[in-house]
């Protein structure tokens, strides 16, 4: 358990007669931390500091100063800034993944693209203090690896709805894992992109990435159009 804040007001004594007399401090209540609720202020305070300053210009000194503590405490519970940063990518790495292979539910291919699309977006506009982070280098190994194995883990989840598309339609099943990987990297560039300018709105680049996705260059739909039932 430890210190996180403390009570210093004062009460006021008196005298025999009844009138005023000195100040003095009341006892010291202090309130505690446990170290589960120490770790999770750790990784909030890391998180921010790392979608900010990056890695590199994110210090122990700063991450233990904004959450009161020394910065032995920081390394009692990750070793240090390389075991902070660790987990919290892979923390935001199976959030993002979770969300996007999850939202692919519809049985028309084109509205699987729509729930993919809206997925990155989504996680980008809700969690976006976890893409900054995620986009970045990383200086350590995560058990999930990096950005882009993990554009890799979701395309695995692609191909295979892919896969069934092009035997259904007479195409090589086995160019299933090439579109997938691209398909799904066109959409992660697109929300690097798009996770500054944030225009056009989300709805709207969700279908122009599957109007491309769907039509190609050559047969592209003047005014896309979305099909599922998210409109926004």
């Amino acid at each position: 358990m430890e210190d996180v804040a403390t009570d210093s007001s004062t009460t006021r004594t008196t005298g025999n007669n009844g009138s005023a007399g000195t100040e003095r401090p009341r006892r010291t209540r202090r309130t505690r931390m446990t170290g589960a609720e120490r770790r999770e202020q750790l990784l909030d305070i890391g998180r921010t500091l790392f979608a900010e300053k990056g890695f590199e210009g994110t210090s122990v000194e700063e991450i233990a100063a904004k959450a009161g503590v020394s910065k032995p405490v920081v390394y009692e519970h990750f070793g240090g800034k390389e075991g902070l940063y660790a987990v919290v990518v892979d923390r935001e790495m199976r959030s993002l993944l979770e969300g996007v292979t999850g939202a692919l539910t519809a049985g028309h291919p084109r509205e699987l693209l729509e729930q993919a699309a809206f997925a990155l977006l989504d996680y980008i506009e809700k969690y976006t203090d976890g893409f900054r982070i995620l986009v970045r280098d990383s200086p350590v190994a995560q058990s999930t690896g990096t950005f882009a194995s993990l554009i890799s883990d979701i395309a695995t989840q692609v191909e295979d709805i892919l896969g069934l598309e092009f035997k259904a339609r007479g195409f090589d099943p086995k160019l299933a894992p090439l579109y997938a990987q691209a398909l799904v990297g066109m959409v992660a560039l697109t929300g690097q992109w798009w996770l500054d300018v944030r225009k056009p709105k989300k709805a709207e680049v969700a279908a122009h990435l599957v109007n491309l996705a769907w039509h190609g260059l050559d047969g592209l739909e003047q005014k896309p159009r979305l099909i599922g039932h998210r409109k926004s």
